[in-house]
């Protein structure tokens, strides 16, 4: 199978394995694709470059406005008559991209909000309006990560090497010569470690 949006490689994760040979290439990528999506899912976000999306939203206030994981503006556009048009286009002197500084404690990290600084306002609508729950605000631009964090990269090659042994334990226990035997849990200590830092509410 191919790997979709995968966050280590083949060739990443045989090495790490000391494998040369294809005869289980079928199988690296499977798990591969599998620990990549599971790190998806622990952290709540996603770790590629998604490329260029029309996304719409709900702003938090009339000054902030929270978003997936966002590269880039293109254009950013809002509802200001509640007919769903979004019909003014703000400058990009009307916003700004926040967090101010992308890295957290080491952690590259991608916009996750927009405040609006000009002349412009989040249009929110009360709870008694009838748009109420609609959204208001339109943004294109490139979502997702930069690149992959390497700490992300790491991450999966462990798991995916975990993943890989799991075809030699279907019961859940792994026999090693040197330590005896070891059962497998559902997530590798040394994998949580690496990617605990980015799961979303850690960074919003």
């Amino acid at each position: 199978m191919a790997i979709s949006n995968g966050y280590a490689t083949l060739a990443d994760v045989k090495a790490a394995a000391r494998v040369t040979d294809t005869f289980d290439d079928g199988l690296f990528e499977v798990a591969i694709e599998s620990a990549s999506r599971d790190i998806d899912a622990y952290c709540e976000r996603v770790f590629y470059n998604a490329g260029s999306l029309t996304r719409v939203y709900i702003p938090t206030d009339i000054y902030r406005l929270e978003t997936d994981d966002l590269v880039s503006v293109t254009t950013i556009k809002s509802d200001t008559n509640g007919d769903g048009g979004f019909n003014q286009t703000w400058a990009a002197t009307d916003y700004q991209l926040e967090p101010l500084n992308g890295i957290a404690g080491g952690i590259v990290t991608p916009y996750t909000r927009i405040r609006a600084v000009g002349d412009f306002l989040w249009p929110v609508y009360e709870p008694r309006d009838i748009n109420a729950g609609q959204a208001s605000v339109e943004i294109t631009g490139v979502f997702g990560f930069a690149s992959i964090p390497m700490a992300i990269k790491q991450a999966t090659i462990l798991a995916s090497l975990r993943a890989y042994k799991r075809y030699e334990s279907p019961t859940g226990v792994l026999g090693f010569s040197d330590v005896g035997v070891v059962r497998i849990g559902r997530l590798d200590p040394d994998v949580q470690r690496l990617i605990d830092p980015y799961r979303k509410f850690l960074l919003a």
